[in-house]
């Protein structure tokens, strides 16, 4: 858990550096002939997959210490030393690692994020996103394109979600992955969003309580309630606990389709809503509706699908919801439209410096 509170920069300024960002790599694009820049393009995957082979051998690890020789590095993640020069040299042209004058390999900003011991580590999310069972399922794109429906039950024989209950390499593997990503955007949403205003917060399907924890331990006057389902808050609680929270904060199991602890003035839903088909969203909204009291607040933290045609991560992500899940990203009036129809009135979407925004809505 951080023990500062960074500053952040105000939204508005990040959103202007973005629209410059897209208006160069779109002046590039005019610039170079068409089929050069769609191979630019298709040769982005191998890049991921270089990102997850420096993350598997634990490249940043090795160098937390200091520089290394290339002979050194390849000794120590058990790798063919020209090999991983070819790795290296690939990545250090992205800004992941850096060679110095000597010839030693050191970490940059961007290669730390790869550490297991970073503040904010992405390694997880890194192993999750470059393992062979996502690449496979990504690789059936046209066959979810085609039918509007995930791939999991024609491949596995299964949804996504029982897919990873019942394959614990796979489970252990997204678990990690979320709770990696879900770490990244922790403060700039403490940063856009007056969470202390709340007494008593709910954060459904909170995982680990990463989220809730910071939230209390930044707003002393506030308790809060954990709920998931049982096999994830058992070891929330002990999380919790060690945290010094469990006085403030209980934890409760079940199943946010059937029930959700009633009382709460703020009800969380993180990242959850993206992950369902639109009826079993709609579950979990009625779920919460009915626990709620007439001046509770839902708040919603998804990305939100701007309404014009730049790049914007929630565009990848919505992808990633249709091959694997049957969940979906939306815009602002969708989510608007889709809250109504379960009894809530949406009053203001709160940007932040990441790409997650924070969707108010009261009972309607």
């Amino acid at each position: 858990m951080a023990a500062d509170h960074p500053r952040m920069p105000p939204p508005g300024l990040v959103r202007a550096v973005e629209l410059v960002r897209n208006g160069l790599s779109v002046a590039y694009r005019k610039l170079v002939p068409g089929q050069l820049a769609v191979m630019e393009m298709l040769a982005a995957g191998w890049l991921s997959q270089a990102i997850h082979a420096a993350a598997e051998l634990g490249i940043a690890d090795a160098l937390a210490d200091g520089p290394h020789s290339g002979a050194e590095l390849a000794k120590t993640v058990g790798a063919d030393e020209d090999a991983l020069h070819r790795l290296l040299r690939l990545l250090i042209g992205h800004g992941i690692f850096t060679r110095r004058r000597d010839g030693r390999y050191a970490l940059t900003p961007m290669a730390s994020a790869l550490r297991r011991d970073s503040d904010v580590s992405l390694r997880d999310a890194a192993l999750f996103f470059g393992s062979s069972i996502h690449r496979d399922n990504w690789s059936h794109l046209v066959d979810a394109v085609r039918t509007g429906k995930p791939v999991g039950e024609a491949l596995h024989g299964m949804s996504f979600f029982e897919h990873a209950q019942a394959d614990r390499t796979l489970g252990t593997l997204f678990d990690n992955a979320m709770t990696s990503i879900g770490s990244l955007g922790l403060a700039p949403l403490l940063a856009a969003y007056d969470f202390a205003r709340f007494d008593t917060l709910v954060d459904v399907g909170g995982g680990e309580g990463t989220l809730l924890a910071e939230i209390l331990c930044r707003a002393p006057q506030s308790n809060g309630i954990l709920f998931d389902l049982p096999e994830v808050a058992e070891s929330a609680a002990g999380r919790l606990a060690d945290l010094g929270l469990a006085d403030r904060c209980r934890v409760e199991r079940g199943s946010f389709f059937d029930t959700v602890p009633r009382g709460g003035d703020a009800y969380i839903l993180k990242h959850i809503l993206h992950d369902w088909p639109e009826d079993d969203a709609g579950r979990i909204l009625a779920t919460i509706r009915a626990a709620m009291k007439p001046d509770a607040r839902l708040l919603i933290i998804e990305l939100v699908i701007p309404h014009n045609s730049r790049p914007h991560p929630g565009k990848f992500i919505d992808l990633e919801m249709l091959v694997n899940t049957g969940g979906r990203e939306r815009t602002a009036d969708e989510y608007r439209k889709f809250l109504a129809r379960f009894g809530f009135t949406l009053n203001r979407v709160v940007p932040t410096v990441s790409p997650d925004n924070i969707l108010e809505a009261v009972p309607a």
